[in-house]
């Protein structure tokens, strides 16, 4: 079994990264593997609205010039999805929004590829607009006929320069649930 998360900001081993080591940390201390994929200094492009997934039905996006494919691949793999955003302008980031309308329109195309799968955000926030983060990126998951494991509060965590998130003792607290939940959630759905 896997975990497989995706930091979409723009700070390799920022905040947002350290709150999904915080989950990812718990998922493992449960034997499950896991995998943290950085989307910082990657190209990445939204969809372009081509539909060609639907023709090709491939599990593919047809865009084939950045990362898309090869996360589409991992989540594919994966029993347990994370994905991790900063919280921008009261959203996630614009690479996050990216992957999350080209992965989605190519599982749509495909029968809900990830149907079933556990799918959880985890969202880092200077003060304001998490809530909204979180749930955009849940929404992916929930159209997605995905399981969305919930935690002792939002999976939020406060700080905006690198590192002060882990200053922030209950969304500390919150990752290590979500982690522990997550690992609960994937071991039932696969046993």
């Amino acid at each position: 079994m896997k975990v497989f998360a995706i930091n979409g900001s723009a700070r390799k081993g920022g905040n947002t990264a350290m709150l999904l080591n915080v989950a990812l940390e718990e998922i493992r201390s449960q034997g499950i593997e896991t995998e943290l994929f950085e989307l910082s200094g990657k190209k990445i492009q939204g969809c372009i609205a081509c539909y060609r997934c639907f023709k090709n039905l491939n599990k593919r996006c047809a865009v084939d010039s950045d990362v898309v494919n090869e996360c589409i691949e991992k989540m594919l793999q994966a029993e347990g999805i994370l994905l991790g955003s900063p919280t921008y302008f009261s959203d996630m980031s614009a690479s996050m929004k990216a992957l999350i309308e080209r992965a989605g329109m190519t599982a749509r195309a495909n029968g809900d590829m990830f149907q079933r799968k556990a799918g959880a955000a985890v969202v880092a926030v200077r003060r304001a607009g998490a809530t909204h983060v979180l749930s955009s990126i849940n929404y992916f998951f929930l159209i997605g006929q995905m399981i969305v494991p919930g935690s002792n509060y939002w999976n939020l965590a406060i700080g905006r320069e690198v590192g002060e998130v882990m200053n922030d003792p209950e969304g500390l607290q919150t990752m290590k649930t979500l982690g522990a939940n997550m690992a609960w959630l994937i071991k039932k759905i696969n046993s």
